[in-house]
């Protein structure tokens, strides 16, 4: 079993997307990097929708080729249902060459954190970190339990920066009290399982057993209903199921109810409720996540930064998260790799790593929410980055927040940023095709 050191340039807590890509893009420049992670990898985790975006992040990281030959499911789209109107749209559409993903993330999160620890982290698994001592800034202390053996071992490992990317556990935000909830109309929670034997829905609008996965790409596929919005994302052996529904909804509920009304809510919803016709739910599959939608009042100090969901959360209808998570870790990447070498402007450094950070998700929850101006949201973070946007992301966003009714707010970002003439609305609603209906 390998020893803990007692000490390290950078500690990185979690090792999900965003703390594996940090971890990555350190140890890649030479330093000194270790990683503690709660859990024996892989494990499972929700988010399996990946738009084409990500192979940017994953290029720089050196590890696309690994997942390429992982062989996950190319998607070719989305088409949503969304007040009874059916959209569909296709990424080819928007020139993009490289495929959007279905990816069991147990799969794709091991690949990322293996590919760290080849880089040159140090990896260690089963340790839980419990707090973060700043009591000397210079040095945070990380206090952690060992359970490598089934021994439950106390320790600790200083540091010059530590770096939070515990996911929705929160370690820092939680412990500095930055973490905030949005507000209660915005309150939302998440329940999600899986099915096996789901049939699904290709580009041509029809549905198709699981064996055509091979011959026809699938689309992700969203849909609205009275109560919020589902998603149904096919995996290779499983189909992965979702609710995003309002927090009152489930108020009361004990983990039985919580799984009744999630069933029954399946096989009633239209086209959902075909597609799951023959399909069989995998038993203590379902998860349940309340009040989701939050974000730190100060994701970045001097020695600290916390990323991915451990900074932020929002509404997962646009399939950010992982986005958010690899743009989080290269910004922090960066920003501690310049303050390791100029320790005097650390906290410029810092300050401009909480300003992108606070940029990205401002603009996610601007657009996936409608929330535009709210609290959290900075408008003129957000404005700057849409200048920065190549035109396609951006015709690409109008189209995804259209066909799911949301395009009022995305036009309210692209006016207020002042680049309306970079994006053609003809051009872009051209390649959303209107659906007259769905064969299941």
């Amino acid at each position: 079993m390998n020893r803990l050191p007692e000490y390290c340039d950078v500690l990185v807590v979690g090792g999900g997307p965003a703390g594996s890509s940090c971890a990555t893009l350190l140890a890649q420049q030479g330093i000194d990097v270790v990683l503690l992670e709660k859990v024996k990898h892989p494990r499972e985790q929700v988010g399996e929708s990946l738009i084409p975006h990500f192979w940017k992040y994953t290029d720089r990281l050196r590890v696309s080729k690994k997942i390429e030959q992982e062989g996950f499911i190319r998607k070719a789209g989305g088409i949503t249902v969304w007040d009874g109107v059916i959209h569909q749209i296709s990424f080819a559409d928007f020139g993009f060459k490289r495929p959007a993903l279905h990816v069991e993330r147990a799969a794709f999160d091991n690949i990322l954190l293996r590919h760290s620890e080849v880089t040159g982290a140090q990896i260690f698994e089963r340790i839980s970190v419990k707090r973060i001592d700043f009591s000397v800034p210079e040095k945070p202390l990380a206090h952690y339990l060992d359970r490598r053996q089934n021994e439950r071992r106390e320790g600790s490992i200083a540091c010059q920066y530590i770096v939070d990317a515990t996911g929705h556990t929160t370690l820092l935000a939680s412990q500095m009290n930055h973490r905030k909830l949005v507000s209660s109309k915005l309150k939302f929670l998440s329940l999600w399982g899986y099915f096996e034997n789901t049939r699904y829905f290709g580009a041509d609008g029809k549905s198709h057993a699981s064996n055509d996965l091979g011959t026809v790409n699938p689309v992700t596929l969203v849909l609205s209903y009275q109560d919020g919005w589902i998603w149904h994302i096919i995996l290779r052996e499983k189909t992965s199921v979702g609710l995003i529904i309002h927090t009152e909804r489930t108020k009361g509920m004990g983990k039985k109810e919580r799984q009744q009304f999630f069933l029954a809510t399946c096989r009633s919803v239209p086209y959902l409720k075909g597609l799951l016709s023959s399909a069989q739910f995998i038993q203590d599959s379902l998860q349940f996540r309340p009040d989701y939608s939050y974000y730190s009042t100060a994701p970045c100090g001097d020695n600290y930064y916390c990323i991915g969901d451990a900074a932020t959360f929002v509404d997962p209808i646009y399939s950010h998260g992982v986005i958010n998570a690899f743009y989080n870790a290269a910004a922090a990447a960066e920003a501690i790799k310049a303050s390791l070498a100029n320790s005097s402007r650390r906290t410029r450094y810092s300050q401009l790593c909480n300003s992108r950070l606070q940029q990205f998700y401002s603009f996610s929850r601007a657009l996936a929410l409608g929330d535009i101006g709210g609290e959290g949201v900075n408008l003129t973070l957000v404005n700057n980055l849409m200048r920065t946007v190549p035109s396609v992301e951006l015709e690409l966003m109008l189209a995804a927040a259209s066909i799911s009714n949301r395009s009022d707010n995305f036009r309210k970002l692209v006016r207020e940023a002042g680049i309306s003439n970079h994006v053609d609305e003809k051009a872009v609603f051209g390649k959303t095709k209107n659906l007259p209906s769905l064969s299941v």
